[in-house]
Order: C-alpha cells, then sequence, then structure tokens
C-alpha cells in the first residue's frame, strides 16, 4: 500500500510540475492535466508501469509502456527510473530507455532521445541528475552521467559526461557558458546559445583577413580594401528570425 502512497505522490508533484513549468498550464485544473498533457500522461502510465515492474508482475508493465507510446507519442521503458517533479513538455517523440536514470526537477523538451549505443548489455543509458534541462531535439546517448544543473541546448547531441552547472550545444556536445556563467532555469533562451564552431569559424575569418591587409601593405599596395571588408563574418544582432 505504501508503494501506491508514494505513486499519487508522485503524480501529485508531477502535474505541480507542469503547471509551474509550462505557461500554459497557468490557469487549468489538476484534472485538466491528467487528461490533456500527453507528457504527463505518459509519466503517469510509467509510475503504473515501474510500480508492477518493480513489483514482478510479468507482461502488464511492457504493455502499459506501448499502448502509452500509442496515444501520447512518449515511448519510457518500465524499467527507467525517473525522480519526483519531472516535466516532459509537448511530448512527441521523446524516447527513454530501460537503464536510463533521471533526478529530481528535470525537465525533457519534444524529441529528446535517452538511448544507448551498441548492443553492449547492462548500464548502457544517460544517468540525468537534479534540476536538469535538456531542449527539443537533444539526444543524449551511451551510458554517460549529466550533473545536476546542467542545460543541453536543443539538437545536442551528448556522448560524453556533463559537469554539473554546464551549458552543452553542438554536434558533437560542447561545453559552453553565456557572457561567462551558466544559463539558469528552465524557461532558458535557447535560441541565442553560443556556437563554438561557428565562433571559431569566425575568429579564422578574421585572422585570415588581417593576414591579408599585412600582405597588401608588404606588397606597397593600400590595406586590403572592398575584398578584406567583405570577408568579414558581422556579429548576429538583433532578433532571431526564430522569434526568440
Amino acid at each position: 500500500m505504501s508503494g501506491w502512497k508514494r505513486l499519487v505522490s508522485e503524480v501529485r508533484a508531477d502535474v505541480a510540475a507542469a503547471r509551474d513549468r509550462d505557461p500554459a498550464a497557468q490557469n487549468v485544473s489538476s484534472f485538466e492535466i491528467l487528461t490533456s498533457w500527453a507528457g504527463v500522461q505518459a509519466l503517469l502510465a510509467h509510475r503504473a508501469a515501474h510500480a508492477l515492474q518493480e513489483a514482478g508482475v510479468p507482461l502488464a508493465p511492457r504493455a502499459i509502456a506501448y499502448l502509452s507510446r500509442v496515444v501520447t507519442g512518449v515511448e519510457i521503458h518500465p524499467a527507467a527510473r525517473i525522480g519526483n517533479s519531472f516535466f516532459i513538455d509537448h511530448g512527441a517523440g521523446v524516447v527513454i530507455g530501460e537503464t536510463a536514470t533521471i533526478g529530481d526537477c528535470v525537465t525533457l523538451y519534444q524529441g529528446v532521445t535517452l538511448g544507448g549505443t551498441g548492443f553492449q548489455r547492462g548500464k548502457r543509458h544517460p544517468s540525468v541528475g537534479d534540476n536538469v534541462t535538456v531542449g527539443s531535439g537533444a539526444k543524449l546517448l551511451g551510458p554517460i552521467a549529466v550533473g545536476d544543473g546542467a542545460k543541453v541546448g536543443a539538437n545536442t547531441v551528448v556522448v560524453e559526461d556533463v559537469p554539473a552547472g554546464a551549458t552543452v550545444v553542438g554536434n558533437p556536445g560542447h561545453t559552453v557558458r553565456v557572457e561567462g556563467k551558466r544559463v539558469e532555469g528552465p524557461d532558458a533562451d535557447w535560441i541565442h546559445l553560443p556556437d563554438p564552431i561557428a565562433d571559431a569559424i569566425k575568429a579564422l575569418s578574421e585572422r585570415l583577413t588581417a593576414i591579408e591587409e599585412r600582405l597588401a601593405e608588404l606588397d606597397g599596395r593600400e590595406g586590403g580594401g572592398g575584398d578584406s571588408e567583405r570577408s568579414r563574418i558581422p556579429p548576429r544582432a538583433g532578433r532571431s528570425p526564430a522569434g526568440g
């Protein structure tokens, strides 16, 4: 009976997490969230499937997980371990593997995969710490560890451990910081995260421009002129066309 009481407590925390982290759920009843939010429904089904799995009940856990995937578009293996106050925003396309573990107060956006690599047995899926946010379309692959408070940018592919408090972007993922500090909160600006690859290309372009201007001076010609100016990459400014 205590197991079912824990299940009810977890579901209440999950509904509260949806209300806190989804602006669309601010003035919505708990009943409506339970019946209309696919991510919450998928998590509710997983809580029940995981409890049955822990109790050694055959077939039923996988059947619940399969039906949940059909209805919500979210696939969570019954054996995956998920902490309290977990929230899947929008839900569609999220996959959480068998040996994945997720801490408390974690937020996943649509299209996130916590998957394995190869056909090895044992621990083969990520371990995600507390207060982690994973952006849309991100792929966390293998038995990696994501530290507490880490942020994973949209469409990032993570195949190595992520330090606590770090922000990771790119493919493969690179640890970065925004304006010298980590991104705060689950509602972080995922559109304007830094791009280390683009920054490196920009630095190389500026270096090449400086070399061209120096060569022009040595040749007795005037500074690089229009060609050098055109080779410069201007910094991104203004609002993003994506609406950020």
